[in-house]
């Protein structure tokens, strides 16, 4: 099953499979620290997605070590880790970016984002490791 998705840029497509990797970028949306957002702060992270956008869970379980993300936050130094699923949390599961397989008071939660479709244009939000709240949008979603 082929759908479409769009692309980084207005105006282009790429063809999605089901559980297809995909490199999706989440920037800062707006907020009462970035009026405008910010392009500076954000995420880009390996997800096999479903035709609709969603996270595959099943697709992940195949591909888990391919599922990396980079965090990119202003100056600081890239923080590099892996997509993880675990249970528990909202919906009886949750999705955290696991910085150190270790610990996890680095652990960063999506929130409900198994609900989410990452489509660009899409908001989300994840809980840092300081249990702060941020808001992000999806700006593109492309072939991994």
């Amino acid at each position: 099953m082929n759908e479409v998705t769009e692309g980084a840029t207005e105006g282009t497509t790429a063809e999605t499979t089901t559980g297809a990797l995909r490199r999706i970028r989440l920037h800062l949306a707006r907020s009462k620290e970035f009026p405008e957002g910010s392009a500076r702060h954000g995420y880009e992270f390996l997800a096999p997605l479903d035709g609709e956008g969603h996270i595959d869970a099943e697709a992940w379980k195949d591909q888990r070590a391919a599922c990396t993300v980079t965090r990119f936050w202003a100056n600081e130094a890239p923080e590099h880790g892996r997509l993880v699923h675990r249970a528990g949390g909202v919906g009886g599961s949750s999705w955290v970016f696991d910085y150190e397989e270790d610990a996890s008071d680095d652990d960063e939660t999506g929130y409900r984002f198994g609900d989410h479709a990452f489509v660009p244009g899409e908001y989300v939000s994840l809980r840092d490791e300081d249990g702060d709240m941020h808001t992000f949008t999806v700006f593109s979603v492309v072939p991994a």
